[in-house]
């Protein structure tokens, strides 16, 4: 539901081909969104098929490349992108955190294999969140809610992290994890 909300919500905004649409997705929310070009493409094509999406063909391809296609919401694209946007918001998914498999199983790792971990984790949440501080072209409007989300997201995890590292750092055969 995410991705065909995404893709028509773009298209809202200014009709692109395919190849544009999926640059600025992988320059300026690769961040928030794991769509990858084949199921853009895919998925393009599907919201067309169902009449969501009206396709033109360029005139005339440049370089030799073959035509390529200009798509546009249609009025039928309006009312699904407001049905999704409407599901979409009220939703709410269970997160899930693939690091909690290991955080579980922490203790079965020497403290300072385990530290040395968690401290490779968060250094590489930090130059996350500063990756995503200086994401470009978000810099007002509703877009920059979604750059907002995932700084206070990382920066919640990484409070969370240094409460790990602590309860590492001190802990001891009695101690049972880190409070919350």
């Amino acid at each position: 539901m995410h991705r065909q909300l995404l893709l028509l919500g773009l298209l809202r905004r200014e009709d692109m081909h395919g190849y544009r649409l999926n640059e600025f997705i992988e320059r300026d929310m690769a961040f928030c969104t794991d769509i990858k070009k084949p199921t853009a493409y895919y998925l393009l094509d599907r919201l067309a098929d169902e009449g969501y999406l009206a396709e033109v063909d360029d005139p005339e391809p440049a370089d030799g490349r073959p035509p390529r296609k200009t798509f546009g919401i249609t009025p039928e694209g309006e009312r699904r992108f407001a049905e999704l946007l409407r599901q979409n918001l009220q939703a709410v998914d269970a997160p899930t955190f693939p690091v909690d498999m290991s955080i579980a199983f922490l203790d079965a790792l020497p403290p300072g294999e385990a530290l040395a971990l968690l401290h490779a984790r968060e250094a590489a949440l930090r130059a996350r969140l500063e990756s995503i501080r200086e994401t470009p072209g978000h810099r007002s409007g509703a877009l920059r809610l979604v750059v907002d989300h995932h700084i206070t997201y990382l920066e919640c995890e990484l409070d969370w992290l240094a409460e790990v590292i602590a309860w590492v750092e001190t802990q001891d055969a009695d101690q049972e994890g880190p409070s919350t």
